[in-house]
């Protein structure tokens, strides 16, 4: 930035110096006809011309280099802070929001970094020319020095009204981007169902609302741009009107005529470079303001104590739920929400007052935590390679052990064998494959402790009957929470959590729960009457 400013300033410098040497090889060489004296003052002005023409180069390279690498570290701290908050990240922010900062915000935050550059050289460049004037002309540099400042006040304003517009818009951009990711992730869905359509009118609606918003933006952005370019022009004008008045009078030469036209034309790209410097930053702001909500995002702290030694009580105050060690707990409520939300605490996915073993969960170092608390939901990400390869995950492949996890999650009719490829996000194979895939890979893991989101709501009863039997049995031994209205897991627990507004309404088995629970009675019946 330093850099930027130090050649821009010369560069300016260069151009403002230039009226001043034309204006000696005026006065002093052509007027007199002294040929040695012409001589030397064109030498000077060509040599100034070389030099203005490289510094130009280096202005323009370095300021370049200033966007882009301004641009290109803000990606970076971006990119690094979303790999930190890691599987927290979609918990916390729309993949929209993330793809507007990545494809704009960084780019508008590189080209407000011409603030520091070209920016400052344009303040000095307008000092510059205004004490030339005053050498020539008094009258003329107050005129300069009142007339940079009125520019400022009458594109202040302005600035003002495309930053407040410009932030609605960019709130807008984000939720269209969200909402274009979110089709563009479920369009094989949609097709299915026959939803294409609506979604398409849907976006069609939100995209012209945000064009509309986009024109409150434009209208004020024309005026800075008009008056970014027309004004100087204007104030070119008046100063050349006062020089010939000036010069008619005889109180200016009419080399310094000459001289006061180069310094007032020359001045048209300063105040318009400042202007723009301007909107640059005003837009830049906007930017900066998004980004920086994305870098306040908290990260979970990953340094703590030690994991208990032993499988332990995993405890969520703020539902009331408990998972034990060695059985099988299920959470069912009527807003599925609120049992994801418990699985999210008590899996340490963004702030969490749950406990493990009767301390607090974020006490613990998160690398401990990940090893023995699995959380298994339906947008884990499946990444490609073949199905042994996606079953296994970060684990060493055992071919015996993934045939087991897979027959757990009857994920059989995935692929014909262990190397069948699978594309990513298993683009290749459908909905409910996909759930089943993820279970398989959660079983294979083989946690301590298995917190499990709504595994079966992409299959049919009959299989959801075959994953309830075999899942409680391969499991054996060890915890298990699955959040789920199906009857058939339900049956299954060891305990069931009946959740209302986010708390336990109450405690205990299936069956149990059925006799003694009217609301849990309807909400399980109302689902079997669904599968039905």
């Amino acid at each position: 930035m330093a850099l930027g400013a130090t050649f821009g300033s010369l560069w300016f410098a260069s151009l403002a110096v230039m009226p001043y040497l034309i204006s000696q090889a005026i006065d002093r060489g052509l007027a007199p006809r002294s040929v040695p004296a012409l001589t030397a003052w064109s030498a000077a002005v060509l040599v100034l011309g070389l030099a203005s023409a490289g510094l130009g180069i280096m202005r323009h390279r370095n300021m370049t280099k200033l966007r882009l690498k301004a641009a290109l570290i803000t990606a970076d701290v971006v990119m690094t802070h979303a790999t930190r908050l890691g599987a927290g990240l979609p918990r916390r922010v729309t993949a929209g929001e993330v793809v507007t900062i990545g494809i704009s915000d960084v780019w508008t935050i590189g080209r407000a970094m011409n603030v520091g550059g070209v920016g400052v050289a344009s303040i000095l460049a307008c000092s510059i020319i205004a004490t030339l004037l005053f050498r020539t002309s008094p009258a003329l540099a107050a005129v300069v020095m009142v007339g940079v400042p009125v520019l400022a006040l009458v594109v202040g304003p302005l600035l003002g009204r495309t930053q407040r517009a410009g932030t609605h818009y960019r709130a807008r951009q984000g939720e269209l981007n969200t909402r274009l990711v979110d089709m563009l992730g479920g369009l094989r869905i949609l097709n299915g169902l026959g939803g294409k359509d609506a979604h398409l009118d849907r976006y069609e609606r939100e995209s012209a609302a945000v064009r509309e918003q986009g024109y409150r933006v434009g209208g004020p952005s024309s005026w800075i741009g008009a008056l970014g370019d027309g004004l100087p022009v204007v104030f070119l004008a008046v100063v050349i009107w006062l020089a010939a008045r000036l010069a008619a009078t005889g109180e200016l030469t009419v080399g310094e005529l000459v001289a006061v036209y180069g310094y007032t034309a020359m001045l048209v790209i300063p105040v318009g470079v400042f202007i723009f410097v301007g909107f640059d930053v005003t837009h830049g702001l906007v930017a900066a303001r998004r980004v920086t909500e994305f870098l306040r995002l908290p990260l979970d702290e990953v340094s703590g104590v030690p994991a208990p030694r032993d499988p332990a009580v995993l405890y969520d105050p703020v539902s009331g739920v408990s998972a034990e060690p060695g059985r099988l707990t299920a959470l069912a409520g009527a807003r599925p929400a609120d049992a994801a939300e418990v699985i999210d605490r008590l899996g340490r996915y963004g702030p969490t007052d749950a406990t493990w073993g009767g301390r607090r969960l974020d006490e613990f170092a998160r690398p401990g935590v990940r090893d023995r608390v699995l959380v298994a939901d339906n947008d884990a990400d499946l990444f490609a390679g073949t199905l042994r390869e996606v079953v296994a995950g970060r684990l060493e492949p055992d071919d015996a052990r993934i045939e087991e996890a897979i027959t757990t999650a009857v994920a059989h009719d995935v692929g014909t064998g262990l190397d069948h490829p699978v594309e990513w996000g298993g683009r290749n194979i459908s909905g409910g494959q996909r759930q089943r895939l993820r279970l398989a890979r959660a079983v294979y893991a083989d946690p301590e402790m298995l917190l499990a989101v709504e595994p079966t709501s992409a299959v049919d009863a009959h299989t959801e009957s075959a994953i309830a039997e075999r899942l409680s049995a391969a499991r054996s031994g060890r915890g298990t929470v699955l959040a789920t209205t199906s009857p058939v897991l339900l049956d299954r627990a060891d305990l069931v959590h009946y959740l209302v507004s986010g708390r336990v309404a109450a405690s205990g088995t299936h069956r149990e729960l059925l006799s003694a629970e009217p609301g849990y009675r309807d909400l399980v019946t109302r689902v079997f009457e669904g599968d039905e």
